[in-house]
Parts: C-alpha cells; structure tokens; sequence
C-alpha cells in the first residue's frame, strides 16, 4: 500500500470495471449480496476488507492482501475466487434493515476525500443483487 492508501472493512465487487463497495454491520449479509453478483457475472475485489487509495481524483478499491481472493460463503467457509486488481469505485451500497422504500436522489458518501454516490438497500429478498446492478446502472459513477 502506498502513502495514501487506507484500509476500508467493506466488501467490494466490480461489475463491468466499475466497483461497488458493499458496507454494513457483521453478518447482515455482505458476502451473501457480493456471492449473489459473482454469479451474476461480478469480479470479486476484496470481502470484509478492501484498500482504498485515491489516483488521478478517483477512489479506487484493491483487494486486501491478507484477504485476496477470499470470500465467506455462510455454512461453507472461505473459498477462492477470481480477484479483480484495482478498480475505480462507482458506487458504494449501504446494507439497512431500515432502507428507505423509495429515493429521488442517491446520498453521497466521503471516502478518501472524495463523494460517491451512496445508496441504502434493505438486506432481504431475491431482487437483492438485480437491485444492486440496478443501483450502479442509475446512480453510479461512469467510467
């Protein structure tokens, strides 16, 4: 990690080279929604701690190196998959029981100095990670 470089507790995928950082408490379901995007074509970045750094006025995510290519998967362990090496964050999802049930614009989010689109999800239901692509479609950072 260089100088300006910051570990970030998140997990983090990267769905067509846009990064999405998937924040919130221990066990409400980060890893489940990061499984979910992966096998719907995602790239893992880094689960339960990611680097952040800033280059060229973009935050950019990196996999962690104690925790590369690793992913919790509930009832089944660590597992290795595919990581994607630094990547352009776009938008970071914020998993809360407490969502709201509709916005007219995205929050934003300060990390590293710099605002990115934020966005509340309820942690539930099937739709999760369509909700997820939905989100970086309409309210993420373009590349």
């Amino acid at each position: 990690m260089n100088g300006n470089a910051m570990t970030y507790q998140a997990t983090c995928v990267t769905i067509d080279g846009r990064a999405v950082v998937i924040q919130g408490p221990p066990g409400i379901g980060k890893s489940s929604l990061a499984l979910s995007l992966i096998d719907r074509g995602a790239v893992l970045i880094g689960d339960d701690s990611i680097v952040l750094e800033v280059e060229a006025d973009r935050v950019i995510a990196r996999p962690h190196p104690n925790t590369r290519e690793l992913l919790e998967v509930r009832n089944l362990g660590l597992l290795r998959f595919p990581c994607a090496e630094a990547q352009p964050v776009a938008l970071v999802i914020g998993l809360d029981p407490a969502a709201p049930r509709y916005i007219e614009v995205p929050r934003s989010l300060v990390l590293c100095g710099t605002q990115l689109p934020f966005i509340e999800l309820r942690p539930e239901g099937a739709t999760l990670a369509l909700k997820a692509e939905l989100a970086l479609r309409h309210y993420g950072l373009s590349q």
